[in-house]
């Protein structure tokens, strides 16, 4: 059996990385493929209740090596619990941020550098990269716009200073210019038609 393929969304924070899972999903599955979504930190009860820490303003601040330390435990839960178990199973696994988040706000916005994220991910899954991951780039300050006009809580990283965000997306441009044959840039600030055909156009090429 064939193993199924390994997408990934990434992002800054409103960038609409749940309106992308829903096309990517959808598109898919049109292409006759069972998908499995799973989401980082999380996925697993364990991987949940890690997440539910990192995300909570209650818990304050953290050591940026604890938080990232953190976010590799949730992420060996979730490769051995669901990522690893559907692609061995012939499944497309659609992952709602991945090491490359932690490349971005670990590595950049905490600025703990990327070779040290990447000495985790050489030991948590030295054999699994995505096959495709998806970045979806918007300004901070229109993402920031559209957390506040989504309502509600905000989570500890939608609460961050914006110099923080801007590292974000600093790194994550860095490393999509690092790996172009696997990261494609998605333009996220234009309207939800054209960010769609764009994601759309992308699978397309690569995977179909």
């Amino acid at each position: 059996m064939n193993r199924g393929r390994f997408i990934t969304l990434e992002g800054g924070e409103g960038a609409g990385k749940t309106t992308a899972a829903e096309v990517v999903e959808r598109w898919l599955q049109e292409q006759g493929r069972h998908v499995i979504r799973t989401r980082e930190p999380g996925g697993t009860p364990a991987a949940e209740k890690v997440r539910a820490l990192l995300l909570d303003p209650a818990t304050g601040e953290l050591e940026p090596m604890t938080e990232l330390l953190m976010m590799f435990a949730a992420r060996a839960e979730n490769l051995a619990r669901i990522i690893r178990p559907a692609l061995a199973a012939g499944q497309d696994v659609l992952c709602d941020r991945f090491s490359d988040a932690s490349r971005a706000y670990q590595g950049g916005g905490r600025r703990l550098g990327i070779q040290v994220v990447n000495r985790l991910a050489g030991l948590v899954h030295p054999d699994l990269q995505p096959d495709l991951t998806l970045l979806l780039d918007v300004p901070v300050a229109v993402g920031m716009a559209r957390v506040a006009e989504r309502g509600g809580d905000t989570d500890r990283f939608e609460q961050a200073r914006s110099d923080f965000l801007e590292r974000v997306r600093a790194a994550y441009l860095t490393q999509a210019s690092l790996e172009p044959e696997r990261i494609v840039v998605i333009d996220a600030g234009q309207s939800l038609d054209r960010v769609r055909d764009r994601i759309t156009a992308v699978l397309s090429e690569r995977l179909g």
